[in-house]
């Protein structure tokens, strides 16, 4: 039976060339005998997916550190990118690599997942990169952090990104409250689809594409339905492994994260971003409305409401609308 699905692969690379303060991952040093390791599972993945020809596919690699500095990862996506059963091949990444291996991509089915960090390199030579890819192509969101210190360049990067590319930000969410009113509504001119973000959604019982059409897997090929439940379902390189495929329900307390919440089957976000679900771009201009509709419907169905440090989760989506 052919298979419509979603691959989230992470593998074993950890290293990245950025030392953010804000970074949540854990990051370490890649030594060379990890980095073949990690060469080796890259390569056998690929060829995996080259023989799910009868299946429609889609791929997003989502590295603890930074992978597109490392050519395998490039060949990887040129590899996919040109198969004609996966649909969309994107990977998460500071744009810190060089580029000419976009020259050899299919430019239908790559998607860049572009974040810019403040401190770690300038404006203009992450623009430069931007600018690259508006040569030749390629389609990609970019997207920073909402740290306070970080809106001043937040502003000036959407006013010299082209109009079409959909810049992101990723609300701050170690600190309770973080975002003033005011502040919430400048963050949402800048991207309309802020106040998704700015959430952790109660999902426990809730109904989830993780594990259904849309999986995690490690270099290994171990399986689990996102990558914040931990539970190996199975493995992909095994027969029959297509039957820990199932609808289920989530079983965390709540979501914060894009790449976990974009599945839950009521918010509806798979028609919202469409072709550009895996890396996060956006067609048009999207409008603010459609983040707050999005986030009211979700939040006041719940039976009671989650709280989070002793506030209500989604207390912001709430009042004043």
């Amino acid at each position: 039976m052919a298979l419509d699905i979603s691959i989230l692969y992470r593998g074993e690379l950890s290293g990245c060339n950025y030392a953010c303060g804000y970074c949540p991952f854990a990051k370490r040093t890649d030594e060379p005998a990890h980095l073949r390791v990690d060469q080796s599972q890259v390569e056998r993945f690929v060829s995996w997916v080259k023989g799910r020809r009868h299946d429609r596919l889609g791929v997003f690699f989502t590295p603890w550190g930074e992978a597109l500095v490392r050519p395998w990862y490039q060949d990887a996506l040129v590899s996919l990118s040109r198969l004609p059963h996966v649909e969309r091949v994107a990977i998460q990444t500071n744009l810190s690599c060089r580029l000419d291996w976009v020259e050899d991509v299919d430019r239908a089915a790559l998607g860049l997942w572009c974040t810019y960090h403040p401190g770690q390199v300038t404006r203009d030579e992450f623009l430069s990169q931007c600018q690259r890819l508006d040569r030749v192509g390629v389609r990609y969101s970019v997207g920073v952090v909402g740290l306070r210190e970080h809106f001043a360049e937040i502003e000036a990067l959407r006013l010299v990104l082209a109009p079409e590319v959909y810049l992101w930000v990723n609300a701050y969410k170690r600190q309770p409250d973080y975002y003033q009113e005011d502040e919430i509504d400048w963050l949402a001119a800048i991207d309309p689809l802020f106040e998704l973000n700015n959430q952790r959604y109660r999902t426990r019982g809730r109904a989830c594409r993780a594990g259904e059409t849309v999986v995690s897997v490690d270099g290994a090929g171990h399986i689990r339905r996102c990558h914040f439940i931990n539970q190996c379902l199975g493995n992909l390189y095994q027969d029959g492994w297509e039957s820990v495929l199932a609808a289920r329900d989530c079983t965390n307390e709540q979501c914060g994260c894009h790449i976990g919440y974009i599945h839950l089957k009521e918010l509806d976000l798979y028609r919202l971003y469409g072709h550009g679900l895996l890396d996060r771009s956006v067609d048009g201009t999207p409008k603010r409305e459609q983040a707050r509709d999005r986030v009211v419907r979700f939040q006041t169905s719940l039976p009671t409401p989650l709280t989070h440090h002793g506030e209500p989760i989604g207390r912001s989506a709430r009042r004043g609308w």
